[in-house]
């Protein structure tokens, strides 16, 4: 029951019920309400019998009774409570209340009942009126059995709405028959489309304004369906010969189409109740009432059936089939015209024929042979050999959708491929319209179900390339899948193996490589040896079959020699050499490199060259095992077996041998010892008497190796090139330019290497090969624009170590030399950055050495000004008094000058090595700080050029990098520097204070060497942050220069 107005008077509760009443017996007009479905018209009947016994109890009644007045406002709440349902049945679209008629039905139903049990109160003060009292009972009787419910259809209905909500698939039959039920339970005829459509427009401005995300859903799907159902198909109602001509197509008959598909059936039966439909559709709609837990009715009548046998309707199939068959015919005689007269059609009548061809093939497949016998198929593929231009992307899809599907009659797919399809597909996979890039994929799928067709498509130019490329582009993933399928329906074939492997796809080929037999190993690392790879194929197939192909080369002859050749190509990766090792490689090789077993040259040239190619980068290879011994190969024993190689093998596994040892000369780790054991061996001069070899690939590595060892072992180089008599060798093929530019360069680096001495200087080197340096480093300036190849690089780079030789010489002939090709100049150049790491370390040194020897007494004269003489001395002393006093040097207190002098002050060298200090490489930095420290060493220079200095920016740069700099041999460098120019009081005063300058000399005394540790010391002394007493202090150092 609804709960009473506590404080509500009969009388106000016999007004409402009143006003309520009228309500909902005439709507709030004068007229009586007309209800359209049966449960608020039920209830309005009771409303009229409860309005009469109301109106006759408020005259005879005592109203003040207890009973009565707890009656009466029971009653008015009630009543106000069928406001909401009622109104929903009385303004709401009559969709939305088939939405809601099962709660809207109950919601009245429960009230009815409620009003009941107020009535029944009644009963006890009505004992005087036996009349009024009987009509109370009679009606509290009847609303207490109300018979309020909705119908079969409407409760039908709406369990198929709830479950739209849902958002189930449904298929277009399953739609129809909803969208029929719909419009039954609303009265309308199925045909009417616009009354129906008022309806769902009516129920779209009643969700507009509230509605839950279930009815918005319902919304939807009610306006989808009926978008679907409401388009009306193109049907003759009837017809005679005379209505059409011979050569135009028949539109179906009405009763050809299925009434839930709209479409023409293709196996029409007959259910139960003598309605004809489509086999498929109509069994959707049973399954879908079997589903739902209903009964399966009749679609069109609403029939609920007794069974759902399905008869089929033998007479409508075969006039469906004539119809069909003649209009099909008519279809492929007008593409027959269209594709014979393509050059002149119009692209819409062949764009036209073309979704025809499709349609036929799709819709009715027994008919493909008719399309195929007509000539159809090979018109189409030489319209787009012919007319491909001309047609565009859109025709060319449409072609090729044709054609995929015509490829499903075995005897079309024959016809196309031989007619020249499978180019045309490959030439499409590069369209623009990703429609027909798909068709072409689809085509070429059908195709490839064929093992024959599969070895031909792998020959075709091109397509595997663009099929492997596609698999890898996400974008499309539709394509991409596509293309897989069609290259895993071409791995099954063994002969595609390579094919597919030259066009990037290995997992075939490594499939077999890991998990064949061993003769199928053989052939496949026999295939890996020799085609062509990728860098990143050669870094898959290393890493998913590298450890197979190391395994190999410990089986049979033949697994060795194809494994060993596979090995080799992918050790020209230098990505793969860390992988390799790992494996074990190298135990292995050097197993066939030094096996005394006769084993083919050829197996330890290539096993000396893939070694090789493993060791040209350093940092994987030197900690590994290099034999089953566990030797490194910078080992002794290593070493002087390679060497004993070069005095046994052939030319071709001398060059691989050296080329070895080139590669562990190489690393900073290796360096030294293998110059050792070379040494220790007597190994040197074998490796010396090769540089003069006729073969090429041996000269030119022995060369390479002599130029990595120079620098460790130069000395005993030259003595060893000034025995067998190299050394004029060696400098005729310099100076030679037929002799080719790379060998010369490693030569140039080779001499600029050798420690030569002052005489050897002048004698073997001479100031004919200074001229030649000089004007060959011209040449390469003019001719490097834009090249910087490692050959030019190590051109420039010994040509500056040339003149290095020269630029420390304290020979005053070499030293004229100097000054006559203006060394500051060449080296001030090559300090820029354009200049590459090694090329910029050597011309810092050089600048190192020329500041040196402007010291030398020798050099000094050059610049001291010359008194004059002859007879108009008196003369030029009375003239020119005042011009001939010298512009003396702060740092060298004489008149330096640009071009006569090795000043770098004058030189104009300091600021560029300033800017050197900030350099990437360390070495550079050493370099341009050890010809600084030339300016500064001396303290009464220092002290004369210290403005100078300081306007160039030379303390803060060198300060600033002390700060900045870790322990190591340039932090060495730098506070020795830093330590001279705080003996300068000008230095002194403006750092001073500078406490992160004072942290990092602590810093330094504390974890430094002892030089850095004793420069420390003394720069704190300098800065009085310490006393300069102590067993290392040295007075003379910490002396300033005022």
């Amino acid at each position: 029951m609804a709960q009473t107005a506590g404080k509500s008077t009969p009388a106000t509760a016999l007004d409402s019920i009143n006003r309520i009443l009228l309500e909902i017996i005439s709507g709030g007009g004068g007229e009586e309400e007309d209800y359209c479905w049966d449960p608020p018209r039920r209830f309005s009947g009771f409303a009229k019998r409860l309005q009469l016994l109301v109106h006759s109890l408020s005259r005879s009644a005592d109203l003040s009774s207890p009973s009565v007045s707890t009656s009466l406002r029971g009653i008015a709440a009630d009543l106000d409570a069928t406001r909401r349902p009622l109104s929903a049945y009385r303004s709401r679209s009559r969709i939305y209340v088939l939405m809601n008629c099962v709660p809207l039905c109950s919601s009245l139903r429960d009230l009815s009942v409620s009003l009941a049990s107020w009535l029944a109160l009644l009963d006890s003060s009505l004992l005087a009126l036996p009349d009024l009292r009987k009509k109370a009972a009679d009606l509290s009787a009847d609303m207490q059995n109300p018979n309020i419910r909705v119908t079969e259809n409407e409760e039908r209905v709406y369990c198929t709405l709830q479950k739209e909500a849902e958002v189930r698939q449904t298929s277009k039959a399953v739609q129809s028959a909803i969208i029929m039920d719909l419009a039954r339970a609303l009265g309308m005829d199925l045909g009417d489309h616009g009354r129906l459509l008022e309806q769902i427009k009516l129920l779209r401005s009643d969700l507009v304004v509230s509605s839950t995300v279930e009815e918005r859903r319902i919304l939807m799907s009610v306006e989808k369906i009926f978008d679907s159902w409401s388009a009306t198909p193109c049907v003759m109602e009837e017809c005679t010969r005379s209505d059409f001509e011979e050569d135009a197509q028949i539109p179906p008959f009405k009763n050809f189409l299925c009434p839930l598909t709209k479409e023409v059936m293709k196996d029409p039966v007959v259910v139960k109740s003598s309605q004809t439909y489509e086999r498929s559709a109509i069994k959707y709609w049973f399954d879908r009432c079997l589903e739902d837990a209903q009964d399966p009715t009749c679609p069109v009548t609403g029939q609920v059936l007794e069974n759902l046998e399905l008869k089929p309707n033998i007479g409508l199939k075969g006039a469906i089939e004539e119809w069909v068959n003649r209009n099909i015919e008519l279809q492929i005689k007008s593409a027959l015209n269209c594709l014979r007269e393509v050059g002149s059609s119009p692209i819409e009548t062949t764009e036209t024929m073309l979704d025809n061809v499709y349609r036929i093939s799709e819709e009715y497949p027994e008919s493909r042979y008719k399309v195929r016998n007509a000539g159809v198929v090979s018109l189409v593929v030489r319209m787009l050999k012919d007319q491909s231009k001309r047609m565009g992307s859109q025709i060319r899809c449409k072609a090729l959708m044709a054609m995929f599907s015509m490829a499903k009659d075995e005897e079309s797919k024959i016809i196309m491929i031989e007619e020249g399809m499978t180019r045309l597909a490959i030439r499409s996979l590069t369209a623009r319209l990703e429609k027909e890039r798909e068709y072409a994929l689809r085509l070429l799928l059908e195709f490839s179900s064929e093992e024959g067709y599969c070895r031909k498509l792998a020959l075709e130019k091109g397509a595997l390339v663009l099929l492997s490329s596609m698999t890898t582009n996400l974008e499309y993933p539709t394509l991409s899948n596509l293309a897989e399928e069609i290259l895993k329906n071409m791995e099954m074939i063994e002969e595609n193996v390579e094919h597919l492997a030259m066009a990037g796809r290995y997992q075939p080929l490594l499939t077999r490589l890991c998990k064949g037999t061993e003769d199928v190993k053989v052939q496949i690392a026999i295939l890996l040896g020799k085609i062509p790879l990728t860098n990143s194929g050669k870094d898959y197939i290393a890493r998913k079959g590298g450890r197979v192909l190391v395994d190999m080369l410990s089986s049979s002859v033949e697994g060795r020699e194809s494994s060993l050749q596979a090995l080799y190509n992918l050790s020209t990766l230098d990505d793969n050499a860390t992988l390799l090792v790992n494996f074990g490689l190298l135990p292995a090789l050097t197993d066939i490199l030094f096996a005394i077993a006769d084993w083919s040259s050829d197996l330890k040239v290539l096993s000396a060259s893939t070694i090789a190619n493993i060791l040209s980068h350093s940092g994987h290879w030197e900690l590994s095992p290099a034999d089953k011994d566990g030797h490194p190969m910078q080992s002794e024993f290593i070493i002087r077996r390679l060497l004993e190689l070069l005095t046994l093998s052939t030319e071709q596994c001398q060059a691989a041998v050296i080329h070895i040892l080139c590669g562990i000369a190489s690393s900073p780790q290796a360096s030294d010892l293998i110059a050792t054991h070379i040494r220790n061996a007597g190994g040197i001069s074998a490796i010396v008497s090769y540089l003069d070899h006729m073969e090429r690939d041996l000269r030119t590595r022995a060369l390479k190796l002599v130029n990595l060892l120079s620098e460790k072992m130069g000395q005993v180089l030259v003595e060893e090139l000034t025995d067998a008599d190299k050394l004029p060798y060696l400098k005729e093929k310099l100076l030679d330019p037929q002799f080719e530019f790379g060998e010369r360069a490693e030569i140039v680096c080779i001499l600029a290497r050798l420690p030569f001495s002052v005489d050897e200087v002048r004698k073997i080197l001479g100031p004919d090969f200074l001229r030649w340096a000089v004007s060959k480093l011209k040449e390469q300036k003019l001719n490097s624009c834009g090249k910087n190849s490692a050959s030019t690089r190590s051109m420039v780079e010994g040509l500056l170590g040339l003149l290095l030789h020269y630029a420390r010489s304290p020979d005053p002939e070499m030293l004229a030399l100097v000054r006559e090709y203006n060394f500051m100049s060449i080296f001030r150049e090559h300090i820029s950055n354009r200049s590459h790491e090694r090329a910029k370390q050597k011309a810092a040194l050089g600048l190192k050495y020329l500041s040196e020897s402007s010291r030398l007494p020798t050099l000094r004269g050059y610049s001291e000004p010359q008194p004059p003489s002859g007879f108009c001395v008196p003369l030029v002393f009375i003239c020119s008094k005042k011009s001939m006093a010298p512009v003396s040097c702060p740092l060298h207190s004489i008149g330096c000058e640009e071009d006569s002098s090795f000043c770098l002050l004058k030189g104009n060298a300091i600021k560029p090595l300033i800017d050197l200090l900030n350099d990437e490489n360390t070495q550079v930095q050493i370099a341009a700080v050890d010809a600084l420290s030339t300016v500064v060493s001396d303290g009464q220079s220092l002290k004369n050029a210290a403005e100078e200095l300081g306007q160039l920016g030379l303390f803060d740069a060198v300060i600033s990098l002390f700060k900045e700099v870790r322990p190591g041999e340039l932090q060495e460098r730098l506070i020795a520097m830093v330590e001279n120019l705080l003996r300068a009081e000008a230095v002194l005063q403006n750092y001073s204070t500078d406490q992160h300058l004072v942290r990092a000399l602590v810093e330094a005394l504390g974890h430094g060497n002892a030089n850095t540790k004793r420069h420390a010391r003394d720069a704190l002394t300098n800065l009085r942050q310490i006393s300069g007493v102590g067993p290392s202090s040295n007075p003379s150092r910490g002396k300033k220069t005022k």
